[in-house]
């Protein structure tokens, strides 16, 4: 199942209090950026994050966002912003120094 239109704005709208967030689909999907990261996607209608030492301590569920990948974190509580802010900017900060 492809994520829906409606689902991808819900998520975008829910990052407004981030800068610079963009947000590319692919195959039916949607991969999410900040400041040029990819620090995860919208899948199946679903918030997905990269696993990072900094996002661990949300105690977030990890899930597959598609066939033979890699697990990843999945954001249940899309409707705070502020936390998902937080989460974004701490995952992009490791992602970043692993560059």
């Amino acid at each position: 199942m492809a994520t829906t239109k409606e689902y991808k704005e819900f998520i975008v709208e829910q990052l407004d209090l981030l800068d610079n967030i963009t947000c590319r689909a692919m195959m039916g999907e949607y991969l999410l950026y900040y400041n040029s990261i990819l620090f995860g996607g919208i899948y199946d209608n679903r918030l997905l994050i990269k696993i990072v030492n900094s996002n661990k301590k949300y105690s977030l569920q990890e899930e597959i966002p598609y066939k033979n990948a890699k697990p990843m974190y999945m954001v249940e509580d899309v409707e705070n912003k502020e936390m998902l802010k937080e989460i974004v900017i701490e995952t992009c900060k490791d992602l970043q120094v692993k560059k």
